[in-house]
């Protein structure tokens, strides 16, 4: 997390902004807490995003659907304001690494805790197709490792389906999905339901259990290219997960089992709750996980002398930023003018349809 800037909002709707989360090709995310003592992640659009009557159209009843989700493992919809100039949404926060980061310090998760993390995502993508959902953006950077288990998150580029839709890009020009964890149909541009998340949770899980990605690449075309035409990689995978993650990648979106199907593979009789407990995640991340939790505490010592702390520092060297105003949205000559930065947890993560050839040599 980033301390905030003086270009960045004090507060958006009810909630006070404590730091900076991340940001993306559709909006900022902010660290945010109620007057209640709640803490949540707040997702601003983007200015110029937000100006598009149709892309507001879509995410009133995206946040509409979403607010209907229930389950253990997604973050929930708590609050958001599709109407205000710059519309947002406010999700319940959780306190933990995302999967990429955790693999990248400290190595693929064992299998027990793989087979948790499958059973937990899968039972969320149930939840989440289950109210007419697709979300389109399954990946290691939105899926979180809390000491209760894992969490889906990041619905703002999810679309409510609907019989006929098609999702080349979004109206505003966002490409939809991250490069790798794509499924084949959606780097096409063509027609996505439920079966998209199936193959982006396959590429998931294989990232978890294995330590890399199932479709590497160099390049956004020669990833793109993978994913539609070559088999994945799978040695890196334990051989007893090696048939599912198979499963959930085949090409074809008929072939692909069921959110409920996995979450029952990976669980066995039992569900996600049953492999989640004391000791599911490797003691190295148990204790990363501890100290944000217990960092959290600290940031209203931070806030209160008009600073911002950025959790995972605030045990060793908080950091004060200058005091931000309110959020006001940019004139239209600023709006237009503006680039959506790329998010740095997601290197590619908005792009075109994949290509139909294969990429030149060095891509």
């Amino acid at each position: 997390m980033e301390p905030l800037t003086p270009d960045d909002p004090s507060s958006v709707g009810a909630y006070r902004l404590l730091g900076r989360l991340g940001r993306g090709g559709m909006g900022r995310v902010y660290l945010g807490r109620s007057a209640g003592g709640r803490t949540v992640a707040v997702k601003l659009v983007h200015p110029h995003i937000a100006a598009d009557q149709r892309f507001r159209t879509r995410f009133a009843r995206e946040v509409a659907a979403a607010r209907l989700v229930g389950g253990e493992w997604t973050a929930p919809v708590l609050d958001a304001d599709p109407e205000a100039e710059v519309p947002w949404v406010a999700t319940g926060y959780v306190a933990g690494p995302d999967l990429a980061r955790a693999v990248a310090a400290h190595g693929p998760l064992p299998e027990r805790a793989a087979r948790a993390l499958g059973a937990g995502l899968a039972e969320g993508l149930a939840a989440v197709h289950a109210r007419g959902l697709v979300h389109r953006d399954v990946k290691p950077s939105n899926v979180l490792l809390a000491l209760d288990g894992p969490r889906l998150i990041d619905f703002g580029i999810a679309r409510a389906t609907e019989a006929g839709a098609t999702t080349q890009l979004t109206t505003t020009g966002v490409s939809v999905g991250s490069p790798g964890y794509m499924s084949p149909e959606q780097a096409l541009g063509e027609e996505l339901g439920p079966a998209t998340d199936v193959f982006s949770f396959g590429a998931v899980l294989a990232f978890a259990a294995g330590g890399r990605p199932p479709f590497p690449g160099s390049g956004v075309a020669q990833l793109l290219y993978r994913v539609v035409h070559e088999p994945p990689q799978l040695d890196a995978v334990p051989e007893a997960l090696r048939p599912l993650v198979a499963a959930c990648l085949e090409k074809r979106p008929d072939d692909r089992p069921l959110p409920g199907e996995v979450a029952r593979a990976c669980a066995g009789e039992a569900n996600a709750a049953s492999l989640v407990g004391p000791g599911w995640l490797p003691q190295p991340l148990v204790e990363e996980v501890s100290r944000l939790a217990v960092a959290l505490l600290d940031l209203d010592a931070g806030g209160s002398a008009g600073g911002r702390v950025d959790p995972r520092d605030a045990l060793r060297d908080p950091r004060a930023a200058t005091p931000a105003a309110p959020y006001r949205a940019p004139d239209a000559a600023t709006r237009d003018g503006r680039t959506p930065p790329s998010t740095p947890t997601a290197s590619a993560g908005h792009t075109p349809a994949g290509p139909a050839t294969p990429p030149a040599a060095g891509t």
